[in-house]
Parts: C-alpha cells; sequence; structure tokens
C-alpha cells in the first residue's frame, strides 16, 4: 500500500528569542489524512513550531513545504491561503454575535453573509456535527459546540490541513469522544489534523502518529497504538507520568472557608448567575468544584476574591483561633492579605505582568507584606531574593529573575505564580485549573506541592476541568450546573464518566 503524501514538511526549522532558543533543528512531517499529535513539556518548543507553521511568527532557519512545495509563510493569512487553519486553546469567538456571523467575520468573500454564505455554514455544521443553529448567539452555547463553530471557522476559509492546540483541556470525557468521532469522520474525509495536547492517554486514543519535541528538538517519531502512555512519557521529560494520586486524608474538623447562600446576578439584576451557593473547607482539606465551563466556577471563584460584588449571602475566613473575619464587603487585597493565594485560570490575564521581570511578578498581591515590602516602601532586594528561592524550588526554567515573564513558557510561568501564591503561609488557596496546558513534569510539580501544602494544614478550593486532577487531589467534589452546586461526589468512587454525566445534568434527565 503507497503511504499517503506529504501535506506538511518542517525540516531543521530554527527559532531564536532573547536569551532562549526556542526550536533548534526541528522535522516534521505530516501525512494527508492522518491525525498528528505533537508531544512534549512547556518550553520544548510546541507553541513556537505552530505559530511559525500558522505564519504568526518566522523561523530564523528552515525551511516549510505545504503539499510539496516550499512556502515562506509571512502571516497567518498566507497559512489560511496554504489551505492550514487553528483552532487555539482559547476560543477566539464573539459571544453577542450569531454562529453565522462568527464563522464568515472577517472572511465575507466570495461569498457574502446572505444566502449561500448560510448554505455553506450549514454544510460544514454537518460536517463537523454541530448541531447549534447558525442563528444562535454564541453566548448560548456550551464549550463543545463553540469548540465545533472554531473548526467550522477554519474548514469556511477553505482549510484541511487543521491545528487544534489543547483541543479537549475544557471537554468532559463524553465531549471529548464525541470531539474524537468528528475528527474521524473528517480525516476519512481527507481532512489532515496537527493534535497538540499533554494528555497522553487521549493522543494514544486519536493519533496516528506521534512526534515528540524535548528542548526545543524532534526526539523521535512513535507509533501511539504500540507504545505505552510511560514510554512517551519518558520520551517528552526523561520520567515516569506523574499522578494526582491523593488517598491519605488530612482533613481536619476546623473550617477555613464559609460561605453561605452566595448569590450574584448579571448587571441589570434581572439574571442569576450564582445561586443559594453554600460549602465550607476545611483546613487540610481540598475542596473540587466540578463543572463544565460557562456553568459559574469563574464567577464563583472571582465573587470569593473580591473581583464581582455578591448580590446576597456571606463570606467568612476563620483564622485558626476561632476569631470570624466577614469578607463580604472587603476589597481584593483585604482579603488576599487575609491570608487567600489565588491562582487564576488565565495566569496572563490576572496572574502576571507578562513585559515585567519575574521579580516584580513576585510582588504582585502581596506589596504590602514581607518579603517583598518593609513597611509603607517595596523591599527590592527582598522581591529578588524570594524569587530566586519560587525559581529554584519550583524549578522554574529561565535565563535569570531578569527577564519579562512572557519570556517563559506557559507551564515555566504557571510554575511562577504557583510558587508565589503558596508562599507567604496563606490559610486557604483558590486554584483555578492550576495545572490547564502544563506538561507532565510541571503537572507533576504542582501537584505535589498542592499535597504538601494540604498536609500542613492549607485549605484548598480547587477548580478544574481535568477530571482525573479532580478527582486524584480532592477529599470532596461539588458538582457545579447553572450557578447552583447540584450534587457531592466520593473521589474514592466516582468515575470521570459518571462526573462527566452530573457536571452535564444527563444525571437528572
Amino acid at each position: 500500500m503507497t503511504e499517503p503524501q506529504a501535506v506538511v514538511e518542517l525540516r531543521g526549522i530554527t527559532k531564536r528569542f532573547p536569551g532562549v532558543v526556542a526550536n533548534s533543528d526541528v522535522n516534521l512531517t505530516v501525512r494527508a489524512g492522518e491525525v498528528h499529535a505533537v508531544c512534549g513539556e512547556n518550553g520544548a518548543g510546541k507553541s513556537t513550531l505552530m505559530k511559525i507553521l500558522y505564519g504568526m511568527q518566522q523561523p530564523d532557519e528552515g525551511t516549510i513545504a505545504i503539499n510539496g512545495e516550499q512556502l515562506r509563510l509571512r502571516n497567518p493569512q498566507d497559512a489560511i491561503r496554504a489551505g492550514i487553519g487553528m483552532v487555539h486553546q482559547h476560543f477566539m469567538l464573539a459571544d453577542n454575535l450569531t454562529v453565522l456571523e462568527n464563522v464568515v467575520l472577517g472572511a465575507e468573500k466570495p461569498l457574502g453573509i446572505g444566502r449561500q454564505a448560510r448554505a455553506r455554514v450549514a454544510e460544514l455544521a454537518e460536517v463537523t456535527h454541530l448541531n447549534a443553529p447558525v442563528d444562535a448567539l454564541v453566548e448560548t452555547l456550551g464549550v463543545a459546540d463553540r469548540q465545533r463553530v472554531e473548526i467550522v471557522k477554519v474548514l469556511y476559509r477553505f482549510a484541511r490541513i487543521i491545528i487544534l492546540d489543547e483541543p479537549t483541556a475544557v471537554l468532559v470525557p463524553q465531549e471529548v469522544e464525541s470531539l474524537f468521532e468528528t475528527v474521524r469522520g473528517m480525516t476519512a474525509e481527507g481532512y489532515t489534523f496537527i493534535f497538540i495536547s499533554h494528555k497522553l492517554d487521549e493522543v494514544r486514543a486519536i493519533a496516528d502518529t506521534v512526534t515528540v519535541l524535548r528542548r526545543g528538538t524532534t526526539v523521535g517519531t512513535a507509533d501511539p497504538k504500540t507504545i505505552s502512555t510511560r514510554e512517551l512519557a519518558e520520551m517528552m521529560v526523561g520520567s515516569q507520568l506523574p499522578s494526582p494520586e491523593t488517598r491519605e486524608s488530612t482533613v481536619t474538623e476546623r473550617e477555613v472557608l464559609r460561605v453561605e447562600g452566595l448569590r450574584l446576578t448579571a448587571e441589570g439584576g434581572d439574571r442569576a448567575i450564582l445561586s443559594g451557593i453554600s460549602f465550607s473547607v476545611h483546613a487540610g482539606e481540598v475542596l473540587g468544584i466540578a463543572g463544565v465551563e460557562g456553568n459559574g466556577q469563574t464567577e464563583l471563584v472571582e465573587t470569593i476574591m473580591g473581583m464581582r460584588k455578591a448580590s446576597g449571602g456571606t463570606i467568612e475566613l476563620v483564622e485558626s483561633d476561632g476569631k470570624v473575619h466577614d469578607l463580604t464587603k472587603f476589597g481584593t487585597l483585604a482579603r488576599r492579605e487575609a491570608g487567600i493565594g489565588y491562582i487564576p485560570e488565565d495566569r496572563t490575564r490576572h496572574g502576571l505582568l507578562l513585559t515585567q521581570p519575574l521579580w516584580a511578578n513576585r510582588i504582585l498581591g502581596y506589596q504590602t507584606r514581607r518579603p517583598v515590602s518593609k513597611g509603607q516602601l517595596l523591599d527590592i532586594a527582598g522581591a529578588r531574593r524570594d524569587t530566586e528561592r519560587i525559581v529554584e524550588e519550583y524549578d522554574v526554567r529561565t535565563p535569570g529573575i531578569e527577564v519579562p515573564a512572557a519570556a517563559l513558557s506557559g507551564g515555566n510561568q504557571q510554575k511562577l505564580v504557583v510558587g508565589r501564591e503558596l508562599s507567604g503561609n496563606p490559610v486557604l488557596v483558590i486554584a483555578s485549573h492550576p495545572t490547564r496546558g502544563v506538561d507532565v513534569g510541571a503537572q507533576a510539580l504542582i501537584w505535589e506541592q498542592i499535597r504538601v501544602a494540604r498536609h500542613g494544614g492549607l485549605a484548598v478550593l480547587l477548580i478544574s476541568a481535568d477530571l482525573d486532577e479532580l478527582i486524584g487531589l480532592s477529599d470532596t467534589i461539588r458538582v457545579m450546573l447553572r450557578g447552583r452546586l447540584v450534587s457531592e461526589a466520593d473521589p474514592a468512587t466516582v468515575t470521570p464518566q459518571e462526573l462527566g454525566s452530573a457536571m452535564t445534568g444527563a444525571e437528572a434527565a
């Protein structure tokens, strides 16, 4: 049988940034009609390589051939013209526009936005199993359908080669399998996928070929049907795949966070976002919140942190001596000063100043406390010393603490944030998707740090879309659906599939 033709050939790709070589002599061959996974730890060069393929960055050395023709992709428009589309991990959709408007936006020619465009979008919706009407507002769609809208967007621009960047990060197991069915159906019709993921079991389930990058260069290609998850992890990071498993209980009777009857309404007061939320987190406990994105988890976290003003209810923090602080009317800084650490779900928006050096990022949220301040003055020397400590203890891979946060890979940015938030003896840490988009090595470190802190009496409120992480780390799991806590699950016995059913409301159906 003749091997399918190569539709993407990257040869000797090298890309340098100040102080770091992101890609060094990378080679990648992707054949027509296959799902080709690209794996590697954070900082391995995957994102840079995909940005080069999509025309977002230019290589310093090397060549790119698409369908046998050597091309220079100067921008995404060049990549789109070459038949390449990219579905980003963070969706690029306008909530206030319809499915049709989102798909056509920026590609009004040649079909306009009338009947022909509508027919084409409906045809592509069928290909991708998108069930939402083309006139539905995107804000009314679930996560899985939003992702399908993104895929329809790239197909509308006549892409035949589709890059999926961490496509399962926000999906429950049932949605993952549905996505994989869509991908398999599309490859049967001649579409080609490049699949970027850290979830190695999923890589082995969907990919035809895996290329592994380590420290910016290609270390090998493997057949996912014959290589084990452990062997793939060892190719990536040189060590065994970590497990979030935490079974010994450290939960105490002492409440640390007490939330009673918490309500939040949308601006204008006509729609409830959070309704009657009540729970407590004890010292030494990890309370996990499970829920499909868009069901109120983000708003819950932001209300507890004081970033949103509650419409009703109370938020209390209890000290070890029993003294109760009513935080309901406190601002965010006062809540942090009371002992709350915060690992935000979007580190680049809420956790870091990307243009500032690492030591300046150590100060964020701690500007009134040691070791980064003395009285009313910042202690720059103290901030530098403590940043050096975090870099060493949390294995933040960086040329130094003077480099801007933007120079670090996503996983190393996350380790810096986790290190900062577990410093200063917090009594409660709110960890929102703490390992999203990080590799197995960084995952292992973050999980271990959470375990150690929990063992030391820290209370942790964990929000995660990674159900294995949620089940493995949590002492108790509460399920959130449409702004309410609807059920409780025992991490010792619940399966990801059962949790997925509860999260989507299938249990009650």
